[in-house]
C-alpha cells in the first residue's frame, strides 16, 4: 500500500471543459445501465415469456431469468479487460465510444428475444447471448468512464467527479424503474407480457445513438506523456500489480452486494417475502433511486474534505449493523419498504459517491482502465450479480432469513479493509 502512496505527484492541468465532460460521461453512462437495469425491473415478464414453466415449483422461471442476470455480470471481467486495455491503449473516448455501441446493439437483441412459447430452446440462447454482450459492454464501460471521469477533475474535486459515476448510474436505473412502473400500470397483464416488456430495451437501443453523438464531443483525458508511451501488454495490471488488484476486489466486496440489493432485487425480495404488490414495490424502488441520485455529490464533496476513508467506514459499518435489522423489517407496506430502502441509501452513498475516485487512486495512468476495469467487474460479478439468485435461492430452499446475514458479512470483510486503506483524497492524481 505504501507503493500506493508513492507513486502520487503534481498533476496535470485538468480539462478545459470539465462540464462537457461530464456530460459526456454521464449521459452515456445513463444510457448503458438503463439498458442494464431493464432486465432486472422486468425480470418477472422475461420469466414468463422467455423460460419453460415447471408444474413443480413457480419460481423456476424467475431463477433461470436471475441466472442469466448473473451470467451476464461474468462477462463484465471479460469486457473490463479488454476495453479497459482499448483505453489504456487508444484512449478513453474511444473505448466509450465502443461500449455504447455494443450496449446499444445488445439491448435491440433483447427486445426482440422470442418467446419460449414461439421459438423453443432458441429462446433463451438468444437471451443468453445479449445478456453477454451487454456484460461485455458494462464492464468496458465502468473501467472507462471512471477513469475519464476522476481524470476530468481539477484538484480537490475528485470526489464530487466521482460521484456522477453514480448520479448517471442511478440516472439510467431511475428511468429504467420509471419506464417499467408506468408501463405496468398503464397496460394489461396481458399486453405487459405479450409486447409492453419489450418496449424498454427498443427505447434503450435508440437512446444509445444519443449517448453515442454526445460522446463524439468529448475531451481525451490520457495525457500527451502516456499517448506516446509504448503501450501497456492486456495483463500487465495483473502481472506488475496484483496487490492493487486485491485491493480493489477488498474496497469492491461489501459495496456491491449491498448495492443491488438495496438498488436492484429490494423489490423482488419484498414482493417474495411479504407479498407486497408489485406496481408498488416498483414504485417504491423508484422513488428511493431518486433520493439516492441526489445524495450522490454530497458525499463526494464530503470526501473531497474529510478523506475516502470516513465515508467508506460509515457506509461498511453501518450496513454490517444495520442490513439485517432492515431487511427483517420488511412488511407488506409500501411506506415500510420506501423507508427501509432510503435507510439504506444513505449508508450506501459512503460507498457509491467515491468508488470512482477511491479505484482511480489505487492505479497508475499507463494501466489504470484495465486495472480497475477487471478486478472491480469479477469482484461485482462474484457478489453483485449473484445477489439476486442466492436472495430467490434462499426463499426457494426455505431459509429467506440467511440472506440478510450474507448482506452484513461481506460488508463486514469490507470493513476491515477500509480500516487499512491509504488515504488519498488530499494526494495529486498522477497523469
Amino acid at each position: 500500500m505504501v507503493a500506493i502512496m508513492t507513486r502520487m505527484h503534481v498533476e496535470a492541468p485538468p480539462t478545459r471543459r470539465p462540464v462537457r465532460q461530464l456530460l459526456a460521461a454521464s449521459v452515456g453512462n445513463a444510457v448503458e445501465w438503463y439498458d442494464w437495469y431493464a432486465y432486472t425491473f422486468l425480470a418477472t415478464y422475461i420469466a414468463d415469456q422467455v423460460f419453460p414453466k415447471s408444474a413443480d415449483n413457480s419460481l423456476v422461471p424467475l431463477l433461470s431469468t436471475f441466472a442469466v442476470f448473473a451470467v451476464g455480470f461474468f462477462m463484465r471481467p471479460v469486457g473490463g479487460l479488454l476495453l479497459g486495455a482499448i483505453a489504456d491503449r487508444r484512449g478513453r473516448r474511444a473505448a466509450l465510444t465502443v461500449t455504447i455501441l455494443l450496449m446499444g446493439g445488445s439491448s435491440l437483441l433483447v427486445g426482440l428475444t422470442p418467446t419460449y412459447a414461439a421459438a423453443g430452446v432458441l429462446a433463451p440462447v438468444v437471451l443468453v447471448t445479449a445478456r453477454l454482450l451487454q456484460g461485455l459492454s458494462v464492464g468496458g464501460e465502468f473501467a472507462a468512464s471512471t477513469t475519464f471521469l476522476v481524470e476530468s477533475a481539477g484538484p480537490g474535486r475528485r470526489g464530487l467527479f466521482s460521484s456522477f459515476q453514480y448520479v448517471s448510474t442511478t440516472a439510467g436505473q431511475l428511468v429504467a424503474s420509471g419506464v417499467a412502473t408506468v408501463l405496468v400500470n398503464m397496460l394489461s397483464e396481458d399486453r405487459m407480457n405479450g409486447w409492453g416488456w419489450r418496449v424498454p430495451f427498443v427505447l434503450g437501443a435508440v437512446l444509445s445513438l444519443v449517448g453515442f453523438w454526445i460522446r463524439q464531443g468529448a475531451e481525451e483525458t490520457r495525457s500527451a506523456e502516456q499517448q506516446r508511451a509504448p503501450r501497456p501488454g492486456l495483463f500487465e495490471a495483473l502481472r506488475r500489480h496484483p496487490r492493487e488488484s486485491l485491493l480493489i476486489g477488498g474496497i469492491t466486496a461489501g459495496g456491491t452486494i449491498a448495492y443491488y440489493t438495496w438498488t436492484s432485487y429490494l423489490p423482488t425480495y419484498a414482493e417474495l417475502n411479504t407479498g407486497l404488490d408489485k406496481s408498488d414495490a416498483l414504485l417504491a424502488g423508484t422513488l428511493s433511486l431518486a433520493f439516492f441520485a441526489l445524495l450522490q455529490p454530497l458525499g463526494g464533496m464530503l470526501s473531497d474534505r474529510f478523506g475516502r476513508r470516513p465515508l467508506l467506514l460509515f457506509f461498511g459499518v453501518g450496513f454490517a449493523l444495520l442490513s439485517v435489522p432492515m431487511l427483517h423489517a420488511l412488511r407488506d407496506s409500501f411506506a415500510v419498504l420506501l423507508l427501509v430502502q432510503c435507510a439504506g441509501m444513505v449508508l450506501l452513498t459512503g460507498f457509491t459517491s467515491i468508488s470512482a475516485a477511491v479505484n482511480a487512486e489505487v492505479f497508475p495512468p499507463r494501466v489504470r482502465a484495465a486495472g480497475i476495469g477487471f478486478p472491480y467487474s469479477l469482484t461485482v460479478a462474484l457478489f453483485g450479480g449473484t445477489a439476486p439468485y442466492v436472495g430467490t435461492l434462499f426463499k426457494d430452499l426455505g431459509h429467506s432469513g440467511l440472506f440478510p446475514w450474507y448482506v452484513a458479512v461481506l460488508c463486514l470483510l469490507s470493513s476491515v479493509v477500509y480500516l487499512r486503506l491509504p488515504e488519498t483524497a488530499h494526494k495529486e492524481l498522477e497523469r
